[in-house]
């Protein structure tokens, strides 16, 4: 009791103080959040409210004035300057908020930073999907601390990612931007990225709350089918983990509608959902548009006013478009309670006190030429680039090149000689910033080899007169190294061609333009052929399978890419990364996810054709991946020689531990992705032939063996019933270690009592 009056003496002193003239109690930095807040919302008019429920986009710094006009805006974001234009710019901003607003309160300033920050000159990271195919999310939290500390010195304090979405449907444009298929992996790996900008007092922003990313079609924004099973299982597994181990002091709306309910203008999702049961207590950014198209897309309001009230009702509390100008009216009319405009005010100001803006706003501009892609952070990119690259073919072990063996090699393709950056890097769409393959096996060999080019074809057009050319050098090479794929240019840079991105879908999953032609005629020369495909997504590629004598994948791997690729195909890095979304036979074959359920591949009355004996299931094809979720080849070999469980009768609150022991048989030192996987045996729902529930990426010796302990919580075993109800349900599961979805080395079973 002596406590708390002490407490409210010191509250009615620091209220005193502000009657008298004294510094606001809002300007205290001693004094706790809620209670800076409350003062200070209590003296904000109602314009000053609704300018915090809005982001105002910055610009040069003569034109801070021009552009503010003495109004403090909720959020910022600049997304064309240099790294350190930019903080001088954020500096004068936040001294401008402080000293020509009238109460002072400072811009929370948003930048894109998934694949490292968006601002000119910022080190360029591999993409998400690049980050995911690596298994290691300690690499990911090692990037995410680097780029957050780039962002502090420029003066950024929130970032507009990580993707929470799940590649399932992959026409879809966006696959680039998630960490892959499946909800553990992106859990695991999205935790790891909040964590790493954390350490610099740097908030993230999940997103795209929730189930945007299986789009009817593959086309960006449309309406996803689920019900609420599907949601709770799948979509919302990785916001759930995320949340609730992270504390995000944001997320992000989606634009998209599930079951028929637009997502933005839902009070279920936004507050029912995500903050009543998730727990979520920061504020919800809507995502460029989302509150306007409630009205100019979904039809779910009349009016660019009643899409802006249903937002704001349902929880949406800063708007990135303009309709939130129209809530001053609304209120004056009637239509709108001012109760709706301060619980959001509430959270967007208790975000900017929790990160210490009103105390410590600043960046440093003299430390961004310290800090920024610096040599440290590229090794870093490189390091990531290494680990992403999946090998996924390699017959009669013809990588890692013998360079000694070649007199010259040709390099051909679209994108041999480009740097295929994700769809929001800050460089333009010649991509100079980054290292081509074509240069990197430059670099790599010298001049002990020649080295021979031709494009053969763009990566995306009918034009097939580069293509003899190509045949030429192939011909007078002894050896091809094709790199095929796609294209993303990030959208405010004028983007030409893409066929990967936001906003770039595909109606077919085959190889785009004529790099399927190039690849058979450069087959006919009978040179070896190796195939890197440089991708923002799988596609199609059978014949790939079939023809060509090695296959490597590289996802968009930041500016160090050419240089990695070299390093693997020469034999000074072994790759080491895993199939995080599985690769279709064709576009007819998706989806492709491994987590599927039992009645929806092979089934017992049936069994799949061939072209030349068609059957039933599919007629022609079977229902399988080309690759599946969690395979990629070594350089080295590895068994696995062991695996005890710590018990096999459990309750549902238990905690299972694997140890699994791992031997490098081979002759060179590589790394391991170890998998578990669950599958419920007998259930009352329809539940996934496996889910992945734990794994751990370890260094082996050549010759050597390692035991590594995997962790699996028994609540991961849950399932909603048919009342909706989560409950692990008692029974038989079976636990599955092994190297990839489809290669398990180990089975054993467990009893749920």
């Amino acid at each position: 009791m002596k406590k708390y009056l002490i407490t409210i003496s010191i509250a009615l002193a620091a209220t005193s103080l502000s009657a008298t003239g004294a510094m606001p109690l809002y300007k205290d930095a001693s004094a706790p959040v809620q209670q800076r807040v409350d003062d200070l919302l209590s003296r904000m008019t109602l314009q000053e409210k609704i300018d915090q429920l809005q982001n105002r986009a910055s610009g040069k710094l003569e034109d801070i004035d021009k552009i503010f006009a003495g109004r403090s805006f909720g959020t910022t974001h600049e997304m064309s300057m240099p790294a350190f234009d930019c903080a001088v710019m954020y500096r004068a901003l936040q001294t401008y908020m402080k000293t020509n607003t009238r109460l002072g309160i400072p811009v929370l300033t948003s930048a894109e930073g998934i694949e490292g920050i968006l601002q000119n000159g910022c080190t360029i990271f591999p993409h998400a999907l690049a980050q995911g195919s690596t298994f290691n999310p300690s690499l990911v939290r090692q990037m995410t601390r680097a780029a957050g500390e780039e962002a502090r010195a420029i003066g950024i304090h929130q970032i507009l990612s990580p993707v929470l979405d799940i590649a399932r449907e992959l026409r879809w444009g966006r696959v680039e931007e998630t960490y892959g298929e499946d909800p553990y992996l992106i859990a695991r790996m999205g935790e790891a990225f909040i964590e790493g900008y954390q350490e610099y007092d740097i908030t993230c922003m999940p997103k795209h709350f929730v189930a945007h990313g299986t789009p009817a079609g593959g086309l960006n924004c449309a309406g996803v089918s689920g019900g609420e099973r599907e949601l709770r299982s799948l979509y919302l597994y990785p916001f759930e983990k995320v949340i609730r181990s992270t504390a995000p002091m944001a997320v992000m709306t989606c634009y998209s509608a599930y079951d028929g309910v637009p997502v933005t203008g839902s009070y279920y999702y936004m507050t029912e959902l995500l903050r009543e049961e998730l727990g979520f207590d920061g504020y919800v950014y809507s995502d460029w548009g989302s509150v306007e198209r409630l009205h100019t897309f979904h039809r779910a309001a009349a009016t660019r006013e009643e899409a802006a009230k249903m937002a704001l009702e349902a929880g949406v509390d800063l708007n990135i478009d303009s309709s939130y100008e129209t809530l001053e009216k609304m209120v004056a009319d009637g239509r709108l309670d001012e109760k709706y405009i301060d619980r959001a005010v509430r959270r967007i100001l208790t975000v900017k006190f929790r990160l210490g803006l009103f105390d410590a706003p600043y960046g440093d501009p003299e430390q961004v030429k310290k800090v920024v892609r610096s040599k440290e952070k590229i090794a870093l990119s490189k390091a990531i680039a290494d680990e992403s690259a999946i090998l996924l073919e390699n017959k009669n072990g013809i990588l890692p090149l013998d360079i000694t063996r070649y007199k010259s090699i040709a390099v051909i393709g679209p994108n041999a000689d480009q740097t295929v950056m994700g769809d929001y890097s800050w460089t333009t769409s010649d991509t100079d910033e980054g290292i081509t393959l074509l240069q990197g096996l430059k670099n790599v060999v010298g001049d002990r080899v020649a080295i021979n080019y031709a494009q053969g074809c763009d990566w995306w057009s009918r034009d097939k007169s580069k293509i003899a050319e190509a045949v030429e050098v192939a011909r007078r090479s002894d050896i091809a190294i094709v790199a095929i794929g796609t294209r993303s240019t990030y959208l405010g840079r004028s983007p030409r061609y893409s066929t990967s991105g936001e906003g770039f879908d595909l109606s077919s999953l085959e190889l785009p333009g004529e790099q399927l032609t190039l690849l058979k005629e450069i087959k006919k020369t009978g040179k070896p052929l190796i195939v890197v495909f440089i991708a923002g997504k799988p596609l199609a590629m059978p014949w790939v399978k079939e023809n060509a004598d090695a296959l490597l994948v590289q996802w968009y791997a930041g500016e160090q890419q050419g240089n990695t690729l070299a390093d693997i195909l020469t034999g000074k890095v072994n790759p080491s990364g895993k199939v995080n979304v599985s690769f279709p036979r064709s576009t007819g074959n998706t989806p492709c996810f491994y987590n599927h359920y039992v009645t929806d591949r092979e089934e017992p009355f049936d069994q799949p054709g061939t072209p030349d004996e068609p059957k039933g299931h599919y007629i022609f094809d079977k229902p399988d991946p080309l690759w599946n979720f969690g395979y990629g080849l070594s350089y080295t070999t590895f068994r696995y020689t062991g695996c005890v469980l710590s018990d096999t009768l459990l309750t549902a609150d238990g905690i299972l531990k694997v140890k699994v022991t791992v031997e490098n048989t081979g002759k060179r030192d590589g790394k391991e992705v170890v998998q578990l996987y669950v599958r419920d045996k007998i259930s009352t729902v329809a539940t996934p032939v496996q889910q992945l529930k734990a794994f751990d990426k370890i260094s082996v010796e050549a010759g050597g063996t390692k035991t590594v302990e995997l962790t699996l919580p028994l609540s991961e075993l849950a399932l909603y019933n048919t009342r909706m109800q989560k409950v692990v349900e008692p029974g038989e599961f079976e636990i599955q270690v092994g190297s990839a979805s489809d290669q398990i080395h180990f089975v054993r079973t467990i009893i749920v009592r």
